[in-house]
């Protein structure tokens, strides 16, 4: 591991912004008290990467709570630091393995998902670990409330189709389905907040997928 990842890691060691591993679980079914001290709704972006999205859905929404999920401490604590620098108190972030989620957040403790330029896992035989799998989507069932919403944004076109396949198999509800965002109707400044690897992907014409869905 180089020395900025070594540095990194125990730096976030120290921010109150990050719960890594076991550390969160105590915070089960109790985020919104004992991490930001009020009792507002709990929005989760998995696979958050460097944390854009965590942060400026944060400043968007300050009467909302934001964790940024991801396993890898020196991505997150881009995000976590950013959120310290510029005094944003609705964020946190969580080091873990998404596949422990149920772990961390209690039944119907969530009000909506976000999922950004996730890993597409396109081999057939790493399907099981794509986000949008149904293993997955059985989880966030669990810890969702009943009308909650998931978002998916994605450069990858088979990623789109896959969740397309699931939400139908599964009869979820579909709300909005585009294969190019920034070409649709259904373009917001929410959903023009843009990653790291979004920038990337547009830099190369690109186009992006976005999906909104829910259990009910």
């Amino acid at each position: 591991m180089g020395k900025d990842k070594l540095r990194r890691f125990a730096e976030i060691a120290t921010f109150d912004n990050v719960l890594e591993l076991e550390e969160g679980k105590k915070l089960k079914g109790n985020w919104s008290w004992a991490q930001f001290g009020n009792n507002h709704p709990i929005v989760l972006e998995l696979a958050c990467g460097k944390g854009e999205y965590t942060v400026n859905l944060a400043q968007l929404f300050p009467d909302k709570n934001f964790i940024g999920i991801d396993y890898k401490g020196n991505r997150i604590w881009r995000g976590a630091k950013t959120a310290i620098e510029e005094n944003i108190p609705n964020v946190a972030f969580l080091r873990i393995q998404i596949e422990n989620i149920l772990d961390y957040f209690e039944t119907n403790e969530i009000s909506e998902i976000w999922i950004t330029f996730p890993d597409p896992q396109p081999q057939v035989s790493r399907e099981k670990k794509r986000l949008t799998a149904p293993r997955f989507l059985e989880m966030y069932k669990v810890i969702l409330k009943p009308e909650a919403s998931i978002h998916l944004k994605t450069d990858n076109d088979a990623l789109h189709a896959y969740t397309r396949e699931k939400i139908e198999e599964l009869n979820l509800h579909l709300h909005v389905s585009t294969p190019d965002l920034y070409h649709s109707e259904f373009v917001t400044e929410v959903l023009s907040i843009k990653t790291y690897y979004e920038k990337k992907y547009l830099a190369s014409s690109k186009n992006i997928n976005y999906l909104k869905f829910s259990f009910r």
